[in-house]
């Protein structure tokens, strides 16, 4: 996964996380998949994180996922940010559905 410098340079506020979605994979051996058959990816990678959220103290809380995390979308949500000619998704770390391990 490449990251972009303009997603390099943006750093998400409180509780948000910057997320690039997976790719679909669009051949599998010789065989071509159509774009009407493929199913939307529910998984993406972390690229940025802003410094969490705080509480009502005024404490900052730390976020769970970091960039690098590969991640469970939702079904629906987040706000599309197009940076460099790539589409990103703003999350808010709650929205996550949870962190996938390798």
């Amino acid at each position: 996964m490449a990251v972009s410098a303009a997603a390099a340079r943006l750093k998400p506020l409180f509780d948000r996380v910057l997320v690039q979605r997976v790719d679909a994979i669009k051949k599998i051996g010789s065989v071509y998949i159509p774009d009407s058959a493929m199913a939307k990816i529910s998984e993406g990678h972390v690229v940025a994180t802003g410094p969490g959220g705080r509480n009502q103290a005024g404490d900052t809380m730390p976020l769970t996922v970091k960039p690098g995390d590969k991640v469970l979308l939702p079904e629906y949500g987040g706000d599309k940010i197009e940076l460099d000619k790539v589409e990103y998704i703003m999350y808010r770390e709650a929205e996550l559905l949870g962190v996938l391990s390798e």
